[in-house]
């Protein structure tokens, strides 16, 4: 079967709607925590367990995926208590569902987002800030027209990264949600089960679609204002 024709397929465009509806949500929701926490990590020069807090932070940068979709398992599952609280108000047990594997995707790209913005917090010049409050600018005021502005190149690199390393995350959601078609199956897990099953021309079809997304994302996130 060529390419043109796995394109047409019904069931080709199921994994790839749901890996940028995947990638997109959690994008948003990882850089908002990355980013409060960096804030407050960066503001905060020493404080006691600071060192072991960070390194937990970055725990699931080195951790195996598979193993990190395990401990999640353990945590969300439906005999662990979280697991069977999140069913009882929800009807319905997190495990085995897209929202699984967002919060895969949030924890597994909540590393790269949060060093990234720790960087440019730690960019930015207090004595900037410090006038800013000496004129009557309370902090909200501070973050928004002093701090927000500097640290905008961090925010949009995070946010590359962030949405990167959830449209490509493999392991973790597997273990967490599954690979149920048509309703947790993304493109990493749908060309995993192509090749594994010899549909080649399926695997490249889905490839071609996510290094497609990959390169016009960091095409449009790349592009810089023309100089007047």
């Amino acid at each position: 079967m060529t390419l043109l024709a796995e394109f047409g397929r019904s069931d080709y465009w199921a994994p790839v709607r749901l890996s940028l509806q995947v990638a997109l949500l959690s994008s948003v929701i990882v850089i908002v925590l990355g980013t409060a926490a960096a804030w407050c990590m960066s503001r905060r020069e020493r404080f006691r367990g600071k060192t072991v807090l960070e390194t937990l932070f970055m725990l699931p940068l080195v951790l195996p995926p598979t193993v990190v979709g395990f401990l999640l398992l353990m945590l969300l599952g439906r005999r662990s208590g979280l697991g069977a609280l999140i069913e009882r108000i929800f009807h319905s047990p997190i495990i085995f569902s897209w929202w699984a594997a967002v919060i895969a995707a949030v924890v597994v790209a909540f590393p790269l987002v949060y060093r990234t913005t720790v960087v440019g917090f730690e960019a930015v010049d207090r004595d900037l800030e410090d006038a800013g409050r000496s004129i009557g600018a309370n902090e909200r005021q501070v973050f928004r027209h002093i701090t927000l502005p500097l640290i905008l190149p961090s925010l949009k690199t995070a946010y590359v990264l962030g949405f990167a390393r959830s449209l490509g995350e493999f392991g973790a959601t597997l273990m967490i949600a599954g690979n149920i078609p048509g309703r947790t199956q993304t493109v990493p897990t749908a060309i995993y089960v192509a090749v594994d099953a010899g549909h080649l021309s399926s695997a490249w079809a889905w490839t071609v679609a996510i290094v497609a997304i990959s390169f016009v994302l960091l095409l449009l996130t790349g592009r810089r204002p023309e100089k007047r």
